[in-house]
C-alpha cells in the first residue's frame, strides 16, 4: 500500500475532527463533509469490522497445523476369578492398574502427521508376587501418499481464508467509495435545495411587487380588475413552491446529517452552512477508453470477483485431490523398559526391548460418486465464475460509458440553461413593460415570471447535475477514493495471470 501523505484521508485512522462540538452550525466544504463521514458514519463503522472478523478465520485455519498435547491419567481395580493351574480349578484374584500417557502431535502441510508419545503403565495383580511397571517412548509418522498429500491441497483452506479476507477488503473499499460518493452527492443536493429556496423567495418577492403594481394600475384605471386574479394566482403559486422548497431543504439537511453523524447534543437540529464556489469546475476529462481501463483495474467489484475466481481455482485443486484413493504410509518406532518400580522402568529404556512397525493403509470407495460430483461441481463453479467476470467487465464498461455521456450532457446543459434563463429574464422585462402601457396582460406576465423561475432553477440544477455526474463517473471507474486522497484497503489490482494456481 502506498505511503500516505499529510493531506490524505484514511478510513483506518482518521485525523482528529477540526469541527467544534455542540449545537453550533457546521461550516463545511465537500472535503470537510467527507472527512466527517469517514470519521463518524455508523454504517462505515459496521463495515470496517468485516476484514478483522474475516481475519479470525485465517487464524482458525492456520491452527490446524499447530501442535497439540494430550495427557491421559487413569487407574482402576479388578476383582475376579481365573483358572488355576492346580487341581482346585478356579481361584480368586484382584488386580490394580494405572496408566499415564502424554503425547505431542502435529499435522504438517505436506500431509504428514507426527506423534511423539511417552507412556507408563502399572499392573499389580494378586496372581503375581511383584507389580510390573512398563514405560515406553514412541514416535509415529503417518504420511499421505495420494489423497491429502502435498502442500498444494493441504493449504487450500488457509489460502481460501486469506482470499476471503481480501474479498472483505474490496467490499469495504467499494462501500467506502459509495459512501463518499453519497456524501458528496447529498452535499450538492442540499446546496441545490438551499438555492431553490433562495430563488423561490426572490421570485415570491417579485410576484408580490407585480401584484402591488397591478393593484396600482387598477386603481388609476390603466388595468382592468379582471387582470387581478392572474397576479394573485401567481403569488399563491410562488408561496406553494416556497413551502415545498423549504420542506425539501429540511429533508436534504437531515440526509446530510445522517451521513456526517456529527458529535454533540441535538445533532439532528444542527444547521449546516456550505462553503463552495457556485461556478463550473474546470475539469478536462480523459478519453472514455482511459476511464474504462481505470475501471478494469480499480473497480472494487471487479477485483472482488477476480478473488472469488481464485478461490474457485483452489476448490478445484481440493476436489481433484479428493478423487484419489487414500494411501498412507505409517512408521512406528518405540523403546520400552520393564521393572518393578516406576523409576527403574524408565532407567531400563536403554535395554534391548523395542518395537518397530511399518505399513500402508489403503482406502477407496467402490463407485467414488461423492468426490466425482464435488470435483464436477467445482469445475462448473469455476466456469460460471469466469463467465460472470467476463459479463461484469462488459457491464462495468457500459456503466463507465453511460456515465461519461451523462457528464458531457450535463456540461452542455449548463450553457443551454444559462441561455434560457437570460431569454426568460428578457421576456419578463418586456411583458412587464407592455403591461404598464396596456399592451399585455397579467396572465402573460405571470407566465413569464413562472418561466423565469423554472429557468433559474434549471440553471442551478444543471450545475449540480454536472458535479454529481462527475462524482458518478469517478465512482464507476473506481478512481473516486484516489482522486480524493483517501487511503482504504483493497487498493491493489488483482492479477489473475500471476495469482491463479
Amino acid at each position: 500500500m502506498a505511503k500516505k501523505t499529510d493531506d490524505e484521508l484514511s478510513i483506518i485512522s482518521p485525523p482528529p475532527s477540526p469541527f467544534p462540538t455542540g449545537s453550533l452550525p457546521l461550516k463545511l466544504t465537500t472535503a470537510d463533509a467527507v472527512l466527517l463521514t469517514l470519521k463518524n458514519n455508523r454504517s462505515l463503522m459496521v463495515e470496517q469490522l468485516n476484514p478483522a472478523i474475516q481475519n479470525t478465520f485465517e487464524d482458525a485455519e492456520r491452527a490446524i497445523f499447530d501442535p497439540f498435547a494430550t495427557i491421559e491419567i487413569s487407574s482402576g481395580r479388578t476383582d475376579g476369578k481365573s483358572q488355576s493351574s492346580s487341581s482346585t480349578g478356579i481361584r480368586e484374584f484382584s488386580e490394580v492398574g494405572a496408566l499415564g500417557v502424554i503425547s505431542l502431535k502435529q499435522y504438517f502441510p505436506t500431509g504428514a502427521t507426527v506423534t511423539l508419545e511417552g507412556k507408563t503403565e502399572m499392573n499389580d495383580s494378586s496372581l503375581y508376587r511383584d507389580a510390573l511397571y512398563w514405560s515406553r517412548l514412541g514416535l509415529t509418522v503417518n504420511q499421505a501418499l495420494l489423497s491429502g498429500a502435498g502442500t498444494a491441497v493441504n493449504l487450500v483452506r488457509l489460502r481460501q481464508a486469506r482470499l476471503d479476507t481480501r474479498m472483505s477488503e474490496y467490499e469495504l473499499r467499494g462501500f467506502t467509495q459509495s459512501l463518499v460518493a453519497q456524501t458528496e452527492e447529498t452535499y450538492w443536493d442540499y446546496a441545490l435545495a438551499k438555492r431553490r429556496v433562495e430563488i423561490y423567495e426572490e421570485s415570491l418577492k417579485v410576484a408580490q411587487d407585480q401584484l402591488n403594481e397591478a393593484l396600482a394600475l387598477i386603481e388609476v384605471g390603466r388595468l382592468a380588475k379582471s387582470e387581478l386574479p392572474a397576479s394573485q394566482a401567481e403569488l399563491a403559486s410562488q408561496e406553494q413552491g416556497l413551502i415545498d422548497a423549504r420542506s425539501k431543504r429540511k429533508i436534504a439537511r437531515l440526509n446530510l446529517i445522517r451521513l456526517l453523524n456529527p458529535s454533540g447534543v441535538n445533532a439532528w437540529e444542527r444547521e449546516v452552512d456550505l462553503i463552495y464556489q457556485p461556478a463550473l469546475p474546470n475539469i478536462k476529462l480523459d478519453p472514455v477508453p482511459a476511464h474504462v481501463e481505470v475501471a478494469k483495474r480499480s473497480r472494487p467489484l471487479l477485483n472482488e470477483t477476480r478473488v472469488q475466481l481464485m478461490r474457485n481455482d483452489l476448490e478445484v485443486v481440493k476436489t481433484k485431490n479428493g478423487l484419489l484413493p487414500l494411501l498412507d504410509l505409517f512408521v512406528t518406532l518405540g523403546k520400552s523398559g520393564y521393572a518393578d518400580s516406576f523409576g527403574r522402568s524408565f532407567q531400563n529404556l536403554t535395554e534391548d526391548e523395542y518395537d518397530a512397525y511399518v505399513g500402508i493403509q489403503f482406502q477407496y470407495p467402490i463407485f467414488n460418486r461423492g468426490p466425482q460430483s464435488n470435483y464436477r461441481r467445482s469445475m462448473l463453479n469455476r466456469e460460471q465464475a469466469q463467465k460472470a467476470l467476463d459479463n461484469l467487465l462488459q457491464l462495468v464498461e457500459l456503466d463507465v460509458r453511460i456515465a461519461y455521456v451523462e457528464v458531457n450532457r450535463t456540461r452542455e446543459q449548463i450553457g443551454a440553461s444559462a441561455t434560457t434563463r437570460r431569454f426568460s429574464e428578457e421576456t419578463l422585462r418586456i411583458e412587464t413593460e407592455k403591461l404598464r402601457v396596456g399592451q399585455s396582460t397579467s396572465l402573460l406576465v405571470a407566465q413569464a415570471q413562472r418561466d423565469l423561475l423554472i429557468s433559474r432553477i434549471a440553471e442551478v440544477e444543471a450545475l449540480a447535475s454536472y458535479i454529481k455526474a462527475l462524482i458518478h463517473l469517478y465512482r464507476q471507474d473506481g478512481s473516486l477514493l484516489e482522486r480524493r486522497g483517501i487511503v482504504a484497503p483493497g487498493r491493489e489490482t488483482v492479477n489473475l495471470s500471476r495469482a491463479r494456481p
